[in-house]
């Protein structure tokens, strides 16, 4: 097995690390909302949404629209919800629209719907997803989607989709049904965008090996490409006679390896492959 040294953080450094995370994933969102989103009048959901909403209708300033909103949300999820959301969740509810009110004056980036609910997206995308990598959140409607889902039994996931469905339809209603369209663009980009900022770009393999050399495969892997393997106990459906399965994660680059080994081995092997798209461990990255 590869040796990994232990990398665990002093527990004021790691904190010092997570409220970085928080202040500068907040900051992106921000930039990006006023760079982006808000000259496209692209209402992609959220406080952020509804703050664009109102900026065109009631010329109201945006940064004081989220604080409005932001802050007793997050009073009333403390109440209601307990107290687990702590100063790192305060920190990015205040600091966001501050960032917002700094950057007020930024020229936009793009004056195409379009692009701007693309790169808007990403850019929301990449800042919530570097917030939630410091054990935070920058409040807003996910705390009222919360609220809903603890009283009504209702899932969080239906929650969500309900509240930024009735500000994607707002903005439908107040702007055109292009903006709408436009604005689902945006969501749907930056959850993609958070689900990459969380599980990483580089992905490993898993497979699944059933052979019956299985003592000679185990010791290639093991000594020809330095993996750990883990035997699954399994029955054969058709024989009902026991056939272990040999599981085992590889890197991308480290895959065509495990294959051509397997194949020199034993040629009849059946080898089933899957994408492991976040590995935590010894040999991976750290948890």
């Amino acid at each position: 097995m590869k040796k990994r040294r232990n990398h665990t953080l002093n527990p004021t450094l790691e904190k010092l690390f997570e409220y970085f995370y928080v202040l500068v994933g907040s900051a992106i969102v921000a930039i990006s909302f006023n760079v982006f989103l808000l000259p496209n009048r692209v209402a992609s959901g959220g406080v952020s949404g509804i703050s664009t909403i109102l900026d065109a209708t009631l010329g109201w300033e945006p940064a004081y629209v989220q604080w409005a909103f932001n802050i007793p949300l997050f009073i009333a999820g403390v109440v209601l919800l307990g107290r687990q959301y702590g100063y790192k969740t305060l920190a990015g509810t205040i600091f966001l629209p501050f960032v917002v009110f700094l950057t007020n004056d930024v020229k936009p980036w793009t004056l195409d719907p379009l692009l701007g609910s693309l790169f808007g997206g990403i850019g929301v995308g990449l800042g919530l997803g570097i917030v939630f990598r410091g054990n935070a959140s920058t409040g807003g409607t996910d705390l009222a989607a919360q609220i809903i889902h603890k009283f009504t039994g209702l899932s969080l996931g239906t929650c969500v989709a309900m509240i930024d469905g009735l500000i994607v339809l707002s903005a439908a209603i107040v702007f055109d049904i292009e903006r709408g369209l436009y604005a689902l663009i945006g969501l749907y980009v930056t959850s993609k965008t958070i689900d990459l900022v969380q599980v990483g770009i580089g992905r490993s393999k898993m497979a699944m090996v059933i052979t019956n050399r299985q003592d000679e495969v185990r010791e290639a892997i093991l000594n020809k490409i330095d993996r750990g393997v883990t035997k699954l106990s399994a029955y054969g459906g058709y024989t009902d006679q026991e056939r272990p399965i040999i599981m085992c994660v590889v890197d991308q680059t480290e895959f065509t390896k495990l294959k051509q080994l397997v194949q020199s081995i034993d040629p009849s092997a059946f080898v089933i492959v899957m994408d492991a798209s976040e590995v935590l461990g010894e040999g991976f990255k750290r948890a």
